[in-house]
């Protein structure tokens, strides 16, 4: 089922896979019927909710799945006023009727996952973070590449915006790797349209060790370096969270190793229910 969810003052593209084992999902033995927990998925910053394409399949056979689209980002309109993302997450859970979930960000979309989990862990049974970054740690403030991406924005060159940002993110990928430019390359005008009205949710790096759901988080070992090095420090600070690293990934792990990415969400999703 895809629907426009309302937020405030908006609305965003969501996709319901709908319930195991009843009208419009799957059948199968794993948590059927009202029981289920339901699995949202959060895209990162530099694809839309494409990027679990290759591995919904496999996550939908015996479990309820939500994505969504981010504000401006895919399906989504752009926002027209301020917004935060971590209530964004609470408004579309809210309108499917989702007490608690688990919760399984990638880059952006672990951002709001961690917020969501230390505003309201209730509503967390668990989170996999796969390449997450984070509000307030100051060493990891990427301002050179931001620059960049300004400065070839005001010489209107769109091919120079992708080109930096397969050098930095998606450096494992290979030949043309036209699929992760051609999410890349989509969602440009939306860092744009969602600047001006974004409102960052409250800083988390100080605030890890609080977490109290269970926690996976994998990094890829061609990301770039302050990447992977936050998320090291990530993971050490938040407790019992189990490091993975995945040695063919980088910004884009669901496209490098889908099947280890899946299997790393399904065992932690098995394990917080």
């Amino acid at each position: 089922m895809e629907l426009m969810v309302p937020v405030k003052d908006g609305e965003v593209w969501a996709q319901d896979s709908g319930e195991p084992g009843g009208p419009g999902g799957p059948a199968g033995p794993v948590g059927s019927g009202a029981d289920a927990l339901p699995l949202v998925l959060l895209h990162p910053g530099v694809a839309d909710s494409r990027v679990w394409d290759r591995i919904l399949p496999r996550l939908t056979q015996e479990r309820r799945v939500i994505r969504y689209d981010a504000r401006g980002y895919g399906e989504s309109p752009a926002p027209t006023a301020s917004f935060s993302l971590v209530e964004d997450l609470i408004a579309v859970l809210d309108h499917f009727d989702v007490p608690r979930a688990f919760i399984a960000g990638s880059s952006m979309g672990g951002t709001t996952a961690i917020g969501l989990a230390l505003s309201d862990p209730a509503r967390v049974a668990g989170l996999t973070l796969l390449v997450p970054g984070i509000t307030g740690n100051p060493d990891f403030l990427m301002a050179e590449f931001t620059a960049e991406v300004v400065r070839l924005a005001q010489a209107g060159d769109m091919d120079g915006i992708v080109a930096l940002v397969k050098r930095t993110s998606a450096a494992a990928g290979t030949g043309d790797d036209c699929e992760a430019e051609a999410l890349i390359r989509a969602v440009i005008p939306a860092w744009f349209a969602v600047q001006p009205h974004h409102v960052p949710d409250p800083p988390a790096f100080d605030r890890l060790g609080e977490l109290t759901v269970p926690c996976v988080l994998a990094l890829g070992e061609h990301d770039d370096p302050e990447v992977v090095r936050c998320n090291e420090e990530m993971a050490a600070r938040i407790p019992g969270c189990r490091l993975v690293r995945l040695r063919d990934s980088d910004h884009f792990p669901t496209l490098r190793e889908p099947d280890a990415v899946a299997d790393i969400l399904l065992e932690a999703y098995g394990a917080a229910r």
